[in-house]
């Protein structure tokens, strides 16, 4: 049996004396980031109460457009369709696997702050639990919420718990505040010092709802529209925020193309206003990302145990196109459906009865990477997210103005004539997911060739992936930029790169199909042909596709 399906045992709730209480206690499992029943500790302390009433809000400044704040701020969608679509899933997910065990998931929209209080009230709970995200955002929002229960007649506790990174913040070998800011001397001291992985703790026994919701005195609410959620007027009215149903009306989305920024103007920023969302190229088999603990479990055991992938997951795992040359387990694990500690329980189990080599290691060894950002993102806080980064790098020289509008245009809508970061663009617009190799060369080349504001390309994957993690997401972005967890220049050569990882342009035919008639010497560097070459393959710069948007050596 493993952490995905043990089950915990609940002991009848009694006094000291061993006597049952006359009144049942009642605690709010409140749900952010960690939409799964598996291996969730809050979740599991929240159980040792009479009674149960597991809460999801859907907070409006998480949606719409927001401010990116501090220095030389930008305005910048938060959530695109990809992650509220999976979103959405996982929470039906998440219903579901509740009602199945005598429990149900209440759904709220509107400031946590304002609706975990009047639940706590309105079923006279004793304490309220949830995850711990130790991100600026995350913490905010948690820190609002337990003011407001301080202010509340019963003054509510709330309880918050790690549960989201490999290793549990308590067993690492220092402080948080004092790990080593380069990966390789972090990942050594866990290793090294053999630092423990906790055992994953199973589905624990749930008590029942509240009798209040039983008998329908409080509402469950409903899942609201992806789209409704994107949509300005839905997000700015306190009526539909309060009605579900109203943001599920389509009279309420009645204008989805204005969108005003919170300072009132309406000029459309260069990450915003990116033009029409390209076609979904990918193979008939790939991967749907459906969300949901259920789907994450699945995905998981197909990798490893159905398809018997993992054993060559270090080979493969720089691949552009397929299913399975990567376990693409990110969006479930960021998303909280999947546990970091369940996926290495099953693959120390796939070693036991498969193959341990360098492959099986190797995921481990990014669920480590994984655990590194967050715990960096802790220790530093808010300068992780700031232009000069943690290392203070006010030397470099970013382009602004119109330079960086055009640039960051022609980036943002797969127009860069440069097919290789011109088909990472349209793939992630199109499918919210892209390959590691992927992302770094696309990232590079907007903040090493481009010179523009790294956080705008942060912001814009915030934006557009399926599997957006805060720490993961930034950290990457600021690595690569040079202001992050690395001192080296890590400035790629996308061409090539390009050549040696698409060496007969299979991803960038696929998807850039004005160039799919190029041979494979033109095909990454289409300027080098000259005008009677274009003609030759029918393929005209400029006009079928655009010429670089920088000088390209």
């Amino acid at each position: 049996m493993t952490g995905l399906d043990r089950e915990c045992d609940r002991s009848t709730a009694a006094d000291s004396k061993g006597h049952e209480r006359e009144r049942p206690t009642v605690a709010i499992h409140w749900f952010r980031r960690d939409l799964r029943l598996h291996d969730n500790p809050s979740l599991t302390s929240a159980s040792s109460a009479d009674r149960l009433l597991p809460v999801y809000v859907f907070d409006p400044a998480d949606y719409g457009l927001a401010d990116y704040g501090g220095r030389d701020s930008f305005v910048y969608p938060k959530i695109g369709p990809h992650r509220r679509r999976f979103r959405r899933e996982a929470l039906a997910d998440l219903r579901a696997s509740l009602r199945a065990l005598g429990s149900d998931l209440i759904v709220r929209v509107g400031d946590p702050a304002t609706i975990i209080p009047a639940l706590a009230a309105a079923v006279d709970a004793e304490t309220i639990h949830a995850g711990r995200w130790d991100v600026p955002e995350e913490t905010e929002t948690a820190d609002r919420v337990r003011e407001s229960l301080a202010e509340s007649p019963n003054r509510i506790s709330i309880d918050v718990e790690p549960g989201h990174t490999l290793y549990h913040p308590a067993d690492l070998p220092v402080a948080v505040e004092r790990i080593d800011d380069t990966y390789t001397p972090f990942r050594k001291s866990v290793e090294d010092d053999d630092v423990p992985i906790r055992e994953p703790i199973g589905v624990p026994a749930l008590p029942p709802p509240p009798e209040s919701v039983v008998d329908g005195t409080i509402d469950l609410g409903s899942v609201p529209d992806p789209e409704a959620l994107s949509n300005p007027e839905a997000l700015s009215n306190p009526e539909a925020l309060s009605n579900p149903e109203a943001l599920s009306n389509p009279e309420a989305l009645s204008n989805p193309e204005a969108i005003p920024s919170p300072g009132g103007t309406s000029d459309p920023d260069p990450i915003i206003d990116v033009g029409d969302v390209p076609p979904d190229l990918r193979p008939g088999d790939a991967l749907a990302f459906r969300g949901g603990e259920s789907t994450g479990i699945a995905r998981l055991r197909e990798y490893l145990w159905e398809g018997d992938h993992l054993r060559q997951y270090k080979q493969t795992r720089n691949d552009l196109v397929g299913r399975n040359f990567a376990s693409k387990l990110s969006p479930w694990l960021n998303e909280g459906c999947l546990s970091p500690r369940a996926v290495h329980d099953e693959v120390r189990r796939y070693e036991s009865a498969r193959v341990a080599n360098e492959s099986t290691y190797w995921l481990v060894f990014e669920l480590i990477w994984r655990d590194f950002f967050a715990f960096q993102v802790a220790k530093h806080g808010g300068r992780y997210f700031s232009r000069p980064g943690i290392r203070d790098r006010d030397d470099v020289r970013w382009t602004a103005g119109d330079d960086e509008a055009r640039l960051l245009r022609r980036w943002a809508a797969g127009r860069t004539g440069v097919p290789f970061v011109d088909a990472g663009i349209r793939e992630l617009r199109a499918t919210g997911y892209l390959s590691n190799r992927s992302r770094q060369n696309v990232a590079s080349f907007l903040v090493n060739d481009c010179r523009v504001d790294w956080r705008k390309g942060a912001a814009f994957f915030e934006t557009h992936l399926v599997d957006y993690d805060p720490c993961s997401n930034y950290g990457n972005w600021a690595y690569i930029a040079g202001v992050g967890n690395d001192s080296r220049d890590r400035a790629f050569d996308v061409v090539g790169q390009a050549r040696y990882y698409d060496g007969d342009g299979a991803y960038v035919r696929r998807w850039v199909p004005e160039i799919a008639r190029l041979p494979a010497e033109y095909v990454h560097e289409p300027w080098t042909m000259s005008r009677g070459t274009q003609a030759e393959h029918d393929v005209r710069l400029g006009a079928d596709y655009p010429r670089p948007v920088i000088e390209m050596d």
